[in-house]
């Protein structure tokens, strides 16, 4: 009796290690990118980095996520998710440490490059490691590290400026205090890996039957042939669509309200309701998602309502900002419905390291192209009714590849 409640005590405190590891893991996986933007002007002007350099840093985490994403199966086979994930946290708490204080644009692009590769491998896995340690709860967990990944966005955009000025204006600071949230999340994945690495005869009886489920599965999984899936290939174009539509809005929206004569102060303000709101829908929306077997209806709705913020925009960008921002907003939330349908269509762990991988590689390199086409067209037509007109048409293809994806079919 005493050694069954013992077991049961452990499993208790490793499921609490494992949320504690994936909110605080999740909380690191945009400020790399989000925290440079508001300080972007003093970066340039110290490390003499030019306007051109400057425009690629918008496209550079997509391929970074793309290329090094699709090594993580590969690696999550040799040493396990957990063991992965450490090592993409500990990735990003030393890129986000170093970067600040070198004097070259080449280095600093390095070392912010080894921070967006630890992030990209914790892209792939995260959902992974939900599946296989909260089976039963796919969608609340998801929907739990999704919100703390926004959350972790919008703080490091607004709180590096006056991290900056606390140690007397200085950017660098401002930047390199984040390499501390980073460091942070480190011990619990060291925890949660050595856990992962233990013999089954030291695990509890759920976290046997667990690793036994894995075992099985993963010659299963490796058989699996993911790129002949039509649904693994609707996730990859609905994950790419609405990443596309993401940096559309993070690097654009504005912008586009700036040139519709609202204040520099409004239109940022309009931009923080479209990030803010993704911080509590994306729990709820993950949460119900989970419950559900087929989720086309709800990507068919978030592609709705990004379809008619677009249209709005389009039509009379300030006669109804605030509606034009929420119904964007809302729309956003269609990257935790791809990760839980990334987890919920694979039909054990080893399928899902394979599925996540492919749906977010293919799905961040056709992310690429759109805003930059978005510059183009604005820069040759001096307007955004070309723009606007293009991304209403990828919304689309994205509903359609959202329906496919969402139907319950398991590969």
């Amino acid at each position: 009796m005493k050694q069954r409640q013992g077991r049961a005590r452990s499993a208790t405190w490793t499921r609490r290690l494992a949320v504690a590891a994936l909110v605080l893991a999740a909380l690191n996986l945009r400020p790399v990118v989000t925290s440079l933007g508001p300080v972007l002007e003093e970066a340039r002007a110290a490390l003499g980095m030019s306007a051109t350099v400057a425009g690629l840093l918008t496209s550079v985490p997509a391929v970074c996520f793309a290329l090094v994403g699709s090594a993580a199966p590969r690696l999550a086979r040799r040493h396990g998710p957990e063991g992965v994930v450490l090592a993409g946290i500990a990735a990003v708490a030393l890129g986000l440490a170093l970067r600040p204080f070198v004097g070259s644009t080449p280095v600093f692009l390095t070392l912010s490059g080894l921070a967006l590769a630890g992030i990209a491998v914790a892209n792939v896995l995260l959902p992974v490691v939900v599946k296989q340690r909260f089976p039963d709860r796919v969608g609340m967990m998801t929907g739990l590290y999704s919100m703390a990944l926004n959350l972790g966005a919008s703080a490091a955009a607004a709180v590096t400026v006056p991290l900056a000025g606390v140690f007397g204006g200085d950017w660098r600071a401002g930047l390199s205090a984040w390499a501390v949230l980073a460091a942070v999340a480190v011990p619990p994945w060291v925890a949660l890996a050595r856990d992962g690495r233990r013999p089954t005869g030291q695990q509890s009886e759920q976290q046997a039957g667990r690793a036994a489920g894995e075992n099985a599965a993963a010659g299963a999984g490796a058989h699996v042939r993911v790129a002949r899936s039509p649904t693994a290939w609707a996730l990859a174009v609905f994950f790419g669509l609405q990443a596309t539509s993401a940096y559309v809005i993070m690097g654009w929206l504005p912008q586009v309200f700036r040139d519709a004569g609202l204040s520099a102060g409004a239109a940022g303000l309009l931009f923080a309701v479209t990030s803010v709101l993704g911080v509590p829908l994306s729990f709820v929306l993950a949460a119900v998602a989970g419950r559900l077997r087929n989720q086309s209806g709800i990507a068919v709705l978030l592609g709705a309502f990004g379809l008619a913020g677009y249209a709005g925009l389009w039509a009379a960008p300030a006669a109804a900002p605030w509606l034009w921002a929420v119904l964007l907003g809302v729309a956003n939330c269609s990257f935790p419905l791809a990760l839980t349908m990334i987890a919920m269509r694979g039909r054990d762990g080893a399928t899902v390291i394979r599925l996540s991988a492919f749906a977010q590689s293919v799905g961040y390199l056709l992310s690429v192209p759109g805003p930059i086409l978005v510059g183009a067209l604005y820069q040759h037509t001096g307007g955004w009714q070309g723009p606007l007109a293009f991304v209403v048409c990828l919304m689309v293809p994205q509903i359609a590849a959202g329906y496919f994806a969402g139907r319950d079919r398991q590969i």
